[in-house]
């Protein structure tokens, strides 16, 4: 465990989640509404996050005395996370987003600008930030980390400790010595002063590599649903993948930054420090929480919960997949474009021998669900035993099952099954000349 120290802006983050089914005659969305969630944002969320991780953490920050400051108090003080206050001369600032499905309809800023003035910086503030195994600057461009006081006192611990800086389009400038920056695109684009948006991955790891070079620092450019490059002057870019995951993407940037400190904190290199940063915050993006642990779309099941709970609509395809081919990558391509989910029943080993007789498969499950799991059109893949995928369909309960289109629905035991919940059968085509069947064939002879 370490004494951690997250310095920055804090945010009261509003969500408003719900179904829309309308529009108005004036063409505005009707959203109606199911659920709303509040939770802090900005530096505080960071903190939570550090918590999350195990750590002790002390946020430093500014909040109002209004009754969005006392809530903010009030959840930091639940998620155990330790406040020096600065104090906020004016309102809290709030972010409201109505969501629909996996879309933010409209967001609403109150009280975000102006900008309110913070209160002095104080001897109990420099004392925490001295005492500190590692400091998390999340600058939200609202002045605090501009502050001359404070950035002496971080550029006395830089040599010290780590410094994770995330920074702001608006926000200040790193300190000297800061240990790894954690830019995402926008922010690499004003720091670089580039107007146009980068035109390919090239771009962005050679931006990656500029910014090391001119900021004297390590940076983690985090790149969304790409993952994040870490570039560090005299090395080779390290590229670290995302997994492709549905969910809220709010917050995930803070969630990658506070993961890096932690790591950092406690000894690991920069590599395995944004490796494991690029996995919270896809494992945050995918449950909504800071302790989300493995990604939910490992469990089928769950994801197939979660998607229709917000009411978007699950698709699932199914097959033994045994020797992967651009047939089979059409066809999930296909059911894909059809919903906002799309899970894979996958044969198991045993029923694949029952359907194919000796010697198949040749490949696996555990490595043919790999290498599905690897297609970006697949977000879950669930193994089932039986014949037919039939009870793995009452599992997951799918708006859409689809079948390759040499399939009659006579031939669907599926059928009966989906009827009981209001599913429905698409058949997609296949790509003609594609089979495993045939592959095997074809090495037989050769």
């Amino acid at each position: 465990m370490r004494a951690i120290v997250v310095l920055g802006d804090t945010l009261l983050d509003r969500t408003i989640t719900g179904a829309m089914e309308r529009v108005t005659p004036e063409c505005c969305p009707v959203v109606e509404e199911t659920d709303t969630l509040d939770r802090p944002g900005g530096a505080a969320l960071a903190a939570m996050a550090v918590a999350a991780d195990g750590d002790t953490v002390t946020l430093v920050t500014a909040l109002s005395s209004d009754p969005g400051g006392r809530q903010l108090r009030q959840m930091l003080w639940q998620a155990g996370v330790g406040v020096v206050d600065l104090g906020l001369d004016g309102p809290t600032p709030e972010k409201l987003r109505v969501r629909t499905g996996d879309h933010t309809v409209i967001r609403i800023d109150r009280s975000c600008s102006p900008v309110a003035p913070t209160g002095r910086w104080t001897a109990d503030a420099a004392r925490t930030v001295e005492r500190a195994d590692g400091v998390l600057v999340s600058d939200y461009g609202r002045g605090l980390a501009a502050a001359r006081e404070i950035r002496r006192v971080l550029e006395r611990r830089a040599p010290h400790v780590p410094v994770v800086w995330d920074p702001h389009p608006r926000g200040a400038s790193p300190t000297a010595g800061a240990d790894l920056l954690t830019p995402n695109i926008d922010e690499a684009r004003s720091w670089l002063g580039r107007a146009q948006p980068f035109g390919s991955f090239e771009e962005l790891v050679a931006a990656s590599q500029e910014l090391a070079r001119t900021r004297g620092a390590k940076v983690a450019l985090t790149m969304g649903e790409r993952g994040a490059v870490l570039a560090e002057t005299g090395r080779p870019p390290l590229v670290v993948p995302a997994r492709s995951v549905l969910g809220d993407t709010c917050g995930a940037g803070d969630r990658f930054a506070a993961r890096i400190l932690h790591e950092r904190a406690h000894g690991a290199d920069a590599a395995h420090a944004v490796a494991a940063a690029v996995r919270a915050a896809a494992a945050f993006v995918a449950t909504g929480r800071l302790d989300g642990g493995a990604l939910p779309a490992s469990d089928a099941v769950a994801l197939a919960a979660e998607l229709r709970r917000t009411d978007r609509r699950v698709v699932v395809a199914g097959g033994c997949f045994d020797l992967l081919h651009a047939g089979h990558v059409a066809m999930l391509e296909a059911a894909r474009s059809l919903g906002d989910g799309l899970i894979v029943c996958l044969n198991s080993d045993r029923s694949v021998r029952a359907l194919k007789g000796p010697g198949r498969p040749l490949v696996g499950q555990a490595d043919r669900r790999r290498v599905l799991e690897a297609l970006s059109c697949v977000d879950a893949v669930h193994v089932f035993d039986e014949l037919t995928p039939c009870h793995a369909l009452e599992l997951l309960r799918p708006h859409l099952f689809c079948k390759g289109g040499d399939y009659s629905e006579a031939d669907l035991p599926e059928r009966t099954v989906l009827e009981a919940w209001g599913g429905q059968v698409a058949l997609v085509p296949f790509v003609d000349g594609r089979s495993s069947s045939d592959l095997i064939q074809l090495a037989k002879v050769s």
